[in-house]
C-alpha cells in the first residue's frame, strides 16, 4: 500500500482528541512509509494531518477544487498539490491515487466522501479497502445505523462489511493493508 486517501473535517472538532489522532495516524502513515492524500485544505483536522506528515518527512497530496484555492485555504506547503476543477474531479482524482481510503471525524463533506468510496466498492467500481477511525465513538451512531439498514433489508452483509472499523490509527491502517477483498456481488 503505497498511498491512502484521509477524509476528515476542515474544522478541528470539538474535542483535542480529534487533532491528537490525526496526529497519531501522520504518524503511522510515515512510518509505514504510506503516502498521504487528501482534500488539500490547510484547515481544520485536514491541516493538522497535512502538516504532522510534512513534519515528520512524508508525502502528503492534496487535491482541491479552484473554489476553495480562491478561499485561500488550500495548502501551499505539501509534497503535491492537484488544482481541479470542481468537487467531482477532486473526489475521482483522490480516489484514482489512493490504494485503500479512511475516514475520520468530520462532517457532511467526509461522510458523503465514505460513502461514496463505500457504494463504488459495492458496485464493483473499486476494490479498495474504506476505513473508519473511530475516534471515541465518533462513529458509533453510523455503525449502528448501518446495522439498521442490514435488518431492514437495504444492505447485505457482505456490503456492510466493506465499512472497516477501527479505534486506532494503527489497527485500520494495519487492517487496510491487510485486507485483500475479495470480490463483491455487484448490487
Amino acid at each position: 500500500m503505497k498511498s491512502i486517501c484521509v477524509y476528515c473535517g476542515a474544522s478541528p472538532g470539538a474535542d483535542p482528541l480529534y487533532a491528537d489522532t490525526a496526529r497519531a495516524l501522520a504518524q503511522v502513515l510515515v512510518s509505514h512509509n504510506i503516502g498521504l492524500v487528501y482534500g488539500g485544505g490547510n484547515v481544520g483536522l485536514m491541516g493538522v494531518l497535512a502538516d504532522e506528515v510534512l513534519r515528520l518527512g512524508g508525502e502528503a497530496t492534496g487535491v482541491i477544487p479552484r473554489a476553495l484555492v480562491e478561499r485561500e485555504v488550500g495548502h501551499t506547503g505539501l509534497t503535491r498539490l492537484f488544482v481541479v476543477k470542481d468537487m467531482h474531479e477532486r473526489k475521482a482524482m483522490m480516489a484514482e491515487l489512493s490504494d485503500g481510503f479512511i475516514a475520520m471525524p468530520g462532517g457532511m463533506g467526509t461522510l458523503e466522501e465514505l460513502f461514496e468510496m463505500l457504494t463504488w466498492s459495492q458496485l464493483g467500481i473499486h476494490a479498495k479497502p474504506v476505513g473508519v477511525l473511530n475516534v471515541n465513538g465518533f462513529y458509533d451512531g453510523l455503525v449502528g445505523f448501518i446495522g439498521h439498514l442490514r435488518a431492514e433489508g437495504f444492505v447485505r452483509a457482505e456490503h456492510a462489511a466493506l465499512m472497516l472499523v477501527e479505534v486506532t490509527p494503527q489497527a485500520i491502517v494495519q487492517r487496510l493493508q491487510a485486507s485483500g477483498q475479495a470480490s463483491i456481488p455487484r448490487t
